[in-house]
Parts: C-alpha cells; sequence; structure tokens
C-alpha cells in the first residue's frame, strides 16, 4: 500500500471527512481491521485565511511547498491537498517536490463525465467561483462551467468562512444554498460541483434536484484508489 500525504487543516472540519472517507475506502476494499497509510500535515487555517483575503498567495504557496516537502520527508508516495481553494497554488506544490499530486479537480470532472454530465454549475469560495485556476481545469475536460450569479456568490462565500469553517450548520443557509442551486437549475446546470469541501457538510442529494458531485468524496475515494492502486 502507498502511502498517501495530505495537506489538511483548510478546514479542519472537512480534512477529519478525508481521513474518515479513505480510510472506510480502504477497509471496505481490504476488509476489516485494514487502514490507510497516511502521513498528514494540518494548517491552522487562522493564518492562512487572513493571507488569503489581501490575496497573498506568494506567502501561501510558499507554506504549501514547505508543507509537500515535510510530507515527503516523512515518506509519503503521492500528494493530496484537502481544499478546492488552495488548488490555485497546486503547481507551487508540485515544484516542490518529486511527488505526485492527485489533483481534485480530474477525480470530479471524471464522475461528472461518467454521469453524462455536460453543463455544471460551480459553487465554492469566491476564489474557486470567480477565477479561472478551477474552471480552466474543469473546461478542459469539456465541460461547460457556469456559475450563481454575485449575490449567490457571496452568501454562498459568507456561509462558507462564517460558518461552515467553525462548525455551524443553519438551516437558513442550507435554504440559501437550495435556492442558488435552484436558479443555477434553471440556467441548464445539468448538476452542481461542490467545489468547497466543506459544503457537503451542510447539503446534501436531497437539497437538489441535480446530482451533487462531492469533491471531498470523489477525491478522498481516489486518493484511496491510488494508494492501493
Amino acid at each position: 500500500m502507498r502511502t498517501i500525504g495530505m495537506i489538511g487543516g483548510m478546514s479542519w472540519e472537512s480534512s477529519a471527512q478525508y481521513y474518515a472517507l479513505i480510510n472506510r475506502a480502504v477497509r471496505d476494499r481490504l476488509g476489516s481491521p485494514h487502514s490507510a497509510r497516511i502521513v498528514m500535515e494540518s494548517m491552522d487555517f487562522g493564518e492562512v485565511e487572513p493571507l488569503q483575503r489581501p490575496g497573498d498567495w506568494d506567502a501561501l504557496g510558499e507554506m504549501l511547498a514547505a508543507s509537500a516537502r515535510r510530507l515527503e520527508a516523512a515518506g509519503a508516495d503521492f500528494l493530496i491537498l484537502a481544499t478546492n481553494t488552495m488548488h490555485k497554488l497546486a503547481d507551487r506544490i508540485e515544484a516542490a517536490t518529486r511527488l505526485d499530486l492527485l489533483h481534485i479537480c480530474d477525480p470530479t470532472a471524471e464522475a461528472i463525465r461518467a454521469a453524462g454530465c455536460d453543463r455544471i454549475a460551480l459553487i465554492g469560495t469566491a476564489f474557486t467561483m470567480e477565477q479561472a485556476f478551477y474552471r480552466e481545469r474543469l473546461e478542459a475536460a469539456g465541460l461547460t462551467i457556469i456559475v450563481p450569479e454575485a449575490e449567490d456568490r457571496a452568501e454562498i462565500h459568507r456561509v462558507i468562512y462564517e460558518e461552515l469553517v467553525a462548525g455551524l450548520f443553519l438551516e437558513s443557509s442550507r435554504a440559501a444554498y437550495r435556492a442558488a442551486i435552484e436558479r443555477l437549475a434553471s440556467r441548464g446546470a445539468e448538476g452542481v460541483v461542490l467545489g468547497c469541501t466543506e459544503i457537503a457538510l451542510l447539503i446534501g442529494p436531497a437539497d437538489s434536484a441535480r446530482p451533487l458531485f462531492d469533491t471531498a468524496a470523489l477525491h478522498a475515494e481516489a486518493a484511496a484508489r491510488r494508494a492501493l492502486g
């Protein structure tokens, strides 16, 4: 079994889900009492978020590169980054070590194509919805990406940073997400990418008439498959 190197903590709420999902996938494949070989560096999101706000991506890139090097030294065979937004800096991680980075967009795109969808809505942080790094990776897989209108983008982002990363899951926010998804469906979305690893902690299949693609679950499953060869 290969050892997974996981950069987490952004936030720890979703990183805890990654740990559980990967280990369950390994157990399901190999049987009890098997579990995954994982080395994890859990970053302090309280140090990350203040650098995201002003867009100090160079400083954040250095933090991620240093984390990747420590995981390589700890014996990781490949890397995963347990967050969507910080994949903006995937190239900094890839340049920092000789290890392969399993990009979160790749298993997500594979699942979308397998479901027969072409026109997909993307919800996540403002960085993920509004900047090109994530959308272009999915578009390269042949997908058409639509994002919420400005008011919905602002509310989706606010809920992530003010509530979900703090472990708060409010019915009012669930209703706001449902309404945003309905508006995306009315614009032709055939499915919805949950492009923030915390969103699946708030909403699930019952909240959408369109299929939801949970990036954290898809990424974790892909990591388990790679670990097991």
